[in-house]
Parts: C-alpha cells; structure tokens; sequence
C-alpha cells in the first residue's frame, strides 16, 4: 500500500485515482472543482484543499492536467509539488503535453532531487474507469520500476519507452497514427456510400483484408459494425475531437522542432481543425465522418 498524491481529477483523472483506491492505495487528491474533488471522497478517497496538502506525504504523485502550462504552473513555483512533496517522492505526470516541456520539467525535478516520468496514457475515458489504459513511460529505469505496481492498477498494457520525454513521443506519434487513419477509414465509407456499396460488406471484407486497423475494427465511424462504437450512440465521446486537435497539433509542433516531414499528420490536423470550429469540439473524434461525408464542406 503507498500513499498516493494525485492532482487533476477530471474525466480522466477521476476514474483512474479511484482504481489507485480500489488497488488499495490512499489516495489524496486535489482539483480546482469541488465536485470532482467530491467525486474522489465517494471512491474512498481523501479530499484536500491544496496541491501541499494532496502531496506532502505522498510516496507518488500523479497529475492529469490539460497542457503543457499547467503542468509547469502545477509542479513549479511556491505552492507546486517541487516545493511541497517529500523528498523521496516519485512524480508522474501523465497528462498528453509536449515533448519539450516534459523533459524541461523532468530536468527541473532531477535538480531537485526528485525522480520524475512523463506517463501519457490511451485508452480514453472507457479505459480510464475499467482501469485498462495503455501507459507510455519516459523517465529513469528505476523510477520506472518502482512506479509499475501503480500503473498496473489503472491499465493493462504499460511501457518504458526510454529517457524523460519519450512517453509524450509515443503519444503523439500513436494518436497521429490514429487521426489519419480515422480519417482514411470515415472517406472509404463516404466513397462507399456514394457507390451503393454496403456498409457491412466493406467491413466485412475490410476487417480481414489489408484495409484492416484499429479506427475499422474496433471504433467503426459508422453505425452498425462494431455496436461498441460511438458511432452507434450518436458520436458521444470516448476521445474528443477537440482532444484529437490538440494531438494532432503537439504531432505538428513535434514535426517542426526535430525536421521531421508529416504531410498526411499535418492534412489531418487541418481537417479535425475545420471540423471542431462547426463546433463539434466535444463530439467523439470519429464523428469526423459526418464532416467528410457531407456535401457541403
């Protein structure tokens, strides 16, 4: 059992500070919103008033928060973790940041002497209350090892994938994957729909042919398919758009810094652009099948 600071309780947040508690763990958190805050003490956990009071005893703080200067406001200055949590804490953050920042802030920590990972996580909010999300981890192989008992209790899959920063790189590369082939597969079933081609014999034969992937299979954008899919529950969110957008543009902002050509990366983050100022920012991002099956874009 360790006692565990955790800040950020949001929708994903929430869900993954109440598993620590279901694993058996004491769980203190902290967030601006009182009802979320609320939300932890009916899993069991403890509420707390402050980022000192959630982290001062803590043998792990986790955070979950929306960007890249939240984390640095939240781990820094007089009342962030740096000054607050005990000397032998371990810091992880796994909110979806830049690569840049994470290890600036990793770099702050280990001044410090604090160790510290950057833990981004896929799964959305489905995989965050079952407890099955995937971590990508960057930071010190110890620090690593001794935080995996806490991570194996929020998800199911959980890897190191090197230095500090390393876990937002897979990020972003993951999710740009997963944007443009959201989009490839919603234009296949536009083309289908205008050449009278049923949707269930292309998924038929696209699930076990070479078109097959995870945005076919597993998250269908159209109803019928796969019943699982938000698709069938008219687009109501696993993954926003807007947070698709966000991704696709840390993918962007990644591509530039390190001279990397993305063409289709850089295509998608256009289009979820254009589809989240119609204003379907807090529609699942498989939506965009509506957006591209449209007549009028």
């Amino acid at each position: 059992m360790a006692k565990v600071g955790f800040i950020g309780l949001g929708n994903m947040g929430g869900p993954m500070a109440a598993n620590l508690v279901k694993a058996g763990h004491v769980v203190s958190g902290f967030d601006l919103s009182g009802d979320l805050v609320a939300a932890l003490q009916r899993a069991g956990g403890s509420p707390t008033g402050s980022i000192a009071d959630a982290v001062s005893d803590a043998d792990f703080v986790f955070t979950m928060l929306p960007a890249g200067k939240h984390v640095e406001a939240v781990y820094g200055g007089s009342d962030g973790v740096f000054a607050h949590a005990s000397s032998g804490a371990a810091l992880v953050d796994c909110s979806t940041i830049d690569v840049e920042t994470a290890r600036n802030v990793a770099g702050e920590a280990s001044q410090k002497g604090f160790s510290m990972l950057d833990a981004p996580v896929s799964g959305g909010v489905t995989g965050a209350a079952a407890g099955t999300l995937t971590f990508m981890v960057g930071g010190p192989e110890t620090a690593f090892a001794a935080a995996e008992p806490m991570f194996q209790a929020m998800g199911k899959t959980v890897v190191h994938a090197g230095d500090a920063g390393s876990g937002q790189a897979a990020k972003i590369c993951n999710n740009m994957i997963l944007g443009v082939s959201m989009i490839a597969v919603s234009e296949a079933f536009a083309l289908a729909d205008r050449l009278q081609l049923d949707r269930q014999k292309l998924f038929d034969i696209s699930s076990t042919a070479s078109g097959q992937c995870w945005s076919l299979t597993s998250y269908c954008p159209v109803p019928g398919p796969v019943p699982t899919s938000p698709a069938n529950r008219d687009y109501a969110p696993g993954f926003t758009a807007a947070m698709m957008l966000k991704d696709l543009k840390l993918a962007g902002e990644a591509s530039a810094t390190s001279g990397a050509t993305t063409p289709m990366g850089t295509l998608a983050c256009e289009l979820y652009d254009q589809y989240c100022a119609q204003g379907n920012q807090d529609v699942d991002f498989s939506g965009i099948f509506r957006f591209l099956s449209a007549t009028d874009n």
